[in-house]
């Protein structure tokens, strides 16, 4: 009885103190599972792509950290790794397949996704999780504070080899030096990525190119300006054009800036000669269609590079998935990196323009609506003075323009606010003022003489002031050239600590903050010459000589021989807000000066054989090459491709009697009878306001307020 009553007092527990520490007996301490003999552990590891580490290594030195950094009576059962950055959200980490590329000796039971899941199970395999380090958890702290309070609500410590590992100390102290590594890690990523980040914006602004050449440029290798990275063959490139492909690019920039080709009008005839026109082909070849689209088409006339200019961060290829970020974020070499394909005017012109005809067609054929009975010669030419489109309409046997906000901003009554209820004009009373417009200014014997007595009352007194002053900054900057040259050679063999030497320092520097401020000078004016159209010469007569003398009505042309001289000659008429003027402007596209000169000779004929009257037509003995503008190559971004001003713009008096009370535009509509009396007297044309002419490129604008 003595012996069994021993064995079984031996069996029962014995009650008392247990020996440990306020803090591990507390409700802030840790689990009870951590204070018995043996622990279970889950191994949780992470490494980066294979792009600036070994994974393997990596993952076989965080184990062997962890094994070394744990109690001797706690075991690791489970292994939990990825291959992965620790900068990817939550819910996208631990679904990769990365590591099975690389032969990790690890016995993988899943990634951290595997890790979570399984941590809510009652049956889980492990008591405790431990890592390398909390920056191998994720690498923002956000990521890392919701996988440890995940752990924590399933009463699952976590714990860093690079950390204490302690049952019974102060949490607190745990959680302020976890809280200072998590800060740390998420600190060294993102000056990590700003320093990368910064170093590649030098890159760009530098010239140099980074990725694939965009399309009609190829990569031409530099040897690298670092002696060190030289010497291993390492090398930058920049951008050249690519021969048929940068004609290409070159010959879109110029039927969407000189006709105002629609994307998908471009890529018809792209297509339509592709030995000529090489398709695009993506990286990788996969997606190549073979053919252009409105998308390829697109992407050349946003890309400023183009332009000669590097650009960079366009996209947001990892933030944004791929979305393009606002130009104010773009980042743009300080000058010209490289040939350019477009000329930054155009460029910028093109982009300007590109919401003009969003939505709209090319031409003026019937519209895919089953209802459709007319169609309107001045269809998408025509502007209110609030920037809109105006639509064609029939009312009483007459074709109208009308701008009517309502109809298409229902739920946004200030999108136009102010703006009358609806704006008309008739269209015969617009023809006949356009009418008259070519017969005397494009195609009628005195178009010389008017332009050259336009040209001659040119006030160009602005700009000869700015060509004095740029001339003195140059003679300026000429002089501190010799006078720092001068300095050097005084100061070269001098003592450096001498008074003379360190006063001949200070003269230098004075010269180089005037030469610096001369260059400011300089670039202010540059941005004052770009601002202001350059003003046309005599020579620039010679694009009207390509074109017949022709005794000409166009009113009543036929409607698609007229359809087609407005298109070529991109005609465009606004009105403007609270008065009855209206601008008609037209541009001659040199390359287009035939195709002019033809449609309008076609009309002629037609309407003569009608009326059976002989063709009046005298074509002068100075002409010029139609095809080809005489001058530089087509990327030169001189004074070819420079947009040219031409005094051409006519203001002329009003034909009818349009006063405050008989005009019906603040009622809700354009008097009609007013606006055809106005544009009537469009034949009595005196001087008046200015209009562009873009020489090098034969872009002729003809701008005429008629009132």
């Amino acid at each position: 009885m003595t012996r069994r009553a021993a064995s079984l007092s031996a069996a029962v527990p014995v009650s008392g103190p247990s020996g440990l520490s306020d803090y591990a007996v507390s409700p802030l301490g840790m689990p009870t599972a951590l204070l018995r003999d043996e622990v279970r552990v889950a191994f949780l590891g992470r490494t980066s792509t294979e792009d600036q580490q070994d994974p393997r290594q990596s993952l076989v030195r965080q184990l062997g950290n962890c094994k070394t950094a744990i109690p001797d009576s706690w075991v690791i059962v489970a292994h939990f790794y990825d291959v992965e950055s620790g900068r990817m959200d939550l819910d996208q980490r631990g679904h990769g397949g990365n590591y099975e590329r690389f032969d990790i000796p690890i016995a993988r039971d899943g990634g951290i996704a595997d890790l979570l899941d399984e941590v809510t199970h009652p049956g889980r395999r492990f008591d405790v999780v431990i890592c390398e380090g909390i920056s191998r958890v994720a690498r923002r702290a956000f990521e890392g504070l919701s996988v440890e309070r995940a752990l924590e609500r399933a009463e699952v410590p976590l714990f860093a080899s690079n950390e204490p590992i302690t049952v019974s100390g102060s949490r607190a102290q745990r959680i302020l030096q976890r809280r200072i590594n998590q800060s740390v890690a998420e600190y060294e990523v993102l000056n990590t990525l700003e320093q990368s980040w910064g170093g590649m914006c030098t890159h760009v602004r530098e010239g140099w190119n980074i990725g694939k050449p965009c399309y009609g440029y190829r990569a031409k290798s530099i040897r690298h300006p670092n002696p060190a990275k030289a010497a291993k063959g390492q090398s930058k490139t920049r951008l050249e054009p690519d021969d048929l492909r940068a004609e290409t690019v070159t010959q879109i920039a110029l039927w969407r800036h000189h006709e105002g080709l629609s994307y998908d009008s471009i890529a018809d005839r792209l297509n339509n000669d592709p030995a000529k026109y090489p398709p695009p082909e993506p990286a990788g070849k996969v997606r190549a269609r073979g053919a252009w689209g409105k998308t390829s088409v697109y992407e050349i006339l946003r890309n400023p590079k183009y332009t000669g200019f590097q650009v960079f961060n366009r996209r947001a290829s990892r933030s944004r998935s791929g979305k393009v970020n606002d130009p104010v974020k773009w980042v743009w070499s300080t000058e010209p990196a490289h040939e350019p394909l477009i000329p930054k005017w155009m460029y910028d012109e093109i982009n300007a323009r590109r919401t003009a005809k969003r939505g709209s067609r090319d031409g003026d054929g019937f519209n895919t609506h089953p209802d459709t009975r007319r169609t309107y010669v001045l269809r998408g030419m025509i502007f209110d003075g609030c920037g809109r489109r105006m639509f064609g309409t029939h009312r009483h046997k007459s074709a109208y323009y009308l701008c009517w906000p309502r109809n298409n901003n229902r739920g946004r009554p200030d999108k136009y606010a102010g703006h009358a209820k609806a704006v008309y004009i008739r269209e015969d009373a617009v023809l006949d003022a356009v009418s008259r417009f070519f017969a005397d200014r494009v195609f009628g014997p005195d178009r010389r003489a008017i332009l050259a007595a336009d040209i001659e009352g040119i006030d160009d007194r602005a700009a000869r002031e700015r060509e004095a002053e740029r001339e003195r900054l140059r003679r300026s900057l000429a002089d501190i050239a010799k006078r720092q040259n001068s300095l050097l050679r005084q100061a070269q063999n001098g003592d450096p600590d001498d008074p003379f030497a360190k006063a001949l320092r200070g003269s230098y520097n004075e010269l180089d903050a005037e030469k610096t401020t001369a260059l400011a000078a300089i670039s202010q004016l540059d941005i004052a010459d770009e601002a202001e159209p350059r003003h046309p010469e005599q020579a620039d007569l010679a694009l009207l000589d390509a074109l017949p003398h022709l005794a000409l009505a166009l009113a009543d042309a036929p409607e698609p021989l007229l359809r087609k001289l407005f298109e070529i000659t991109q005609l465009s008429v606004r009105l403007h807000d609270d008065t009855d003027d209206v601008t008609i402007g037209i541009r001659l596209p040199i390359d287009q000066l035939p195709a002019i000169a033809q449609t309008a000779e076609r009309a002629a004929e037609i309407m003569a054989a009608d009326a059976q009257l002989p063709v009046t037509s005298v074509v002068t003995g100075n002409c010029v090459d139609a095809v080809r503008a005489p001058g530089q190559s087509r990327t030169d971004t001189g004074r070819i491709l420079s947009p040219l001003p031409l005094p051409v713009g006519l203001r002329g008096p009003a034909g009818g009697n349009c006063t405050g009370s008989d005009r019906s535009r603040g009622k809700g509509a354009l008097g009609t009878d007013q606006a055809a009396d106005g544009l009537a007297g469009f034949a009595d044309l005196l001087l008046g306001d200015l209009a562009t002419l873009c020489g090098g490129l034969g872009d002729a604008v003809l701008q005429v307020l008629v009132e």
